[in-house]
């Protein structure tokens, strides 16, 4: 029996060290067979990326890039840009609060090689030679699976796609966090942070979804910033602000998802009660006006002075410290009583701290992405 037992010890030991070792392989940069030097040895891991590439990556990562859509905000939420070594050439234009991590980080990117273009179109504009130079141990990129392993070939440099569609919280988001949070050993930082968006999800839903569609008054996005920055007729189909608080969005239109060109004369027919506009396009909207002032007046929402702000929250992938601002501000505008107990500073406060560490509430301000009433008289 006591045979029994240590032969059992034994196998599960093994079993261990197989299950520690599953997934990881040890490569030598230096030849087999080299006698009288000590080989150096570097363990790596097996991942599956978002798009479903499997990637060899250092099992210890401490210099990264991150590039393209989303891949440097994804960093900054779980806490690892002090890792980063290089930049891209869009930060050199200054402080862009549409990109959440810039406030707390734009200095210290400025002061890093220029490693790409930027921007949130999903292909590659790195700079490959550059990347070589630098030489980092892994690549975070918002690029689909073809960029991907284009830089990848073009670097010899591991490429982890991290690229997810936008929207207010959809799957793909999920998945990309997490396989971020594992190449970095940041798991239970991801863990948390989605643990949050899912209370934040469900407080939302609970608070307006048994509320009757006669209590809700009707609304339209406008001016929204998609592929760049759009006039009045700039809105969106599912939106995802307003499909958290089940709004009653008068340009939701079967077999459109997501952005698209509204017509100017089915906006007056829609004559929404309540407008709300990005303040970041207000130039635009306001110069639409002057050449057309007897239309806009003719909006109830503009008679009734129902004109609020909801600052951009997609540029170069999803800002979702501001998507969920922009939630619970539409709800408190939308559906007051619902949402009676939520002071928007210190639930911005909240939000801001949880994902970035910090509260730029106050810098979005002074940037021109704050939330209010507005009017189109200049």
């Amino acid at each position: 029996m006591e045979n029994r037992r240590k032969r059992m010890l034994a196998s599960l030991l093994v079993l261990a060290m197989v299950v520690t070792m599953a997934g990881c392989t040890v490569k030598s940069p230096k030849e087999e067979g080299t006698k009288g030097e000590e080989s150096t040895q570097v363990a790596t891991r097996i991942l599956v990326d978002a798009t479903g590439r499997e990637v060899e990556v250092k099992e210890k990562v401490e210099t990264i890039l991150c590039l393209g859509s989303g891949a440097p905000r994804l960093g900054a939420y779980l806490g690892i840009m002090d890792r980063v070594i290089g930049s891209e050439a869009y930060l050199k234009d200054g402080v862009n609060l549409r990109r959440d991590y810039n406030p707390l980080y734009h200095e210290a990117l400025l002061k890093l090689p220029v490693v790409g273009e930027g921007g949130g179109s999903g292909q590659n504009n790195a700079f490959p030679e550059e990347i070589i130079l630098l030489n980092p141990d892994v690549i975070i990129a918002g690029f689909d699976q073809e960029a991907a392993d284009e830089l990848q070939r073009q670097t010899g440099i591991p490429v982890v796609s991290v690229r997810h569609e936008t929207g207010l919280a959809p799957a793909s988001f999920y998945r990309a966090l997490r396989v971020f949070g594992e190449v970095v050993h940041k798991e239970a930082r991801a863990e948390e942070l989605l643990l949050y968006v899912e209370e934040m999800l469900e407080d939302l839903d609970m608070r307006t979804k048994d509320v009757p569609l006669e209590e809700k008054r009707s609304v339209y996005a406008g001016a929204v910033t998609w592929n760049g920055r759009r006039g009045f007729s700039g809105t969106y189909s599912n939106f995802g602000i307003f499909e958290a608080i089940h709004a009653n969005n008068v340009a939701q239109l079967e077999g459109i998802d997501g952005f698209y060109e509204a017509d100017l004369e089915q906006i007056l027919t829609w004559d929404p009660e309540v407008i709300f506009l990005d303040p970041g396009n207000m130039d635009l909207v306001l110069e639409e006006y002057r050449g057309s002032e007897g239309y806009f007046n003719s909006l109830q929402a503009v008679k009734e002075g129902n004109l609020y702000t909801i600052p951009a929250f997609n540029n170069a992938g999803t800002n979702f410290t501001y998507a969920f601002i922009n939630a619970y501000f539409a709800g408190i505008v939308l559906l007051p009583e619902a949402f009676s107990d939520v002071d928007l500073e210190k639930k911005a406060e909240e939000i801001l701290t949880t994902f970035l560490g910090a509260n730029t509430f106050s810098q979005m301000a002074e940037a021109g992405l704050y939330y209010g009433k507005i009017t189109l008289e200049e």
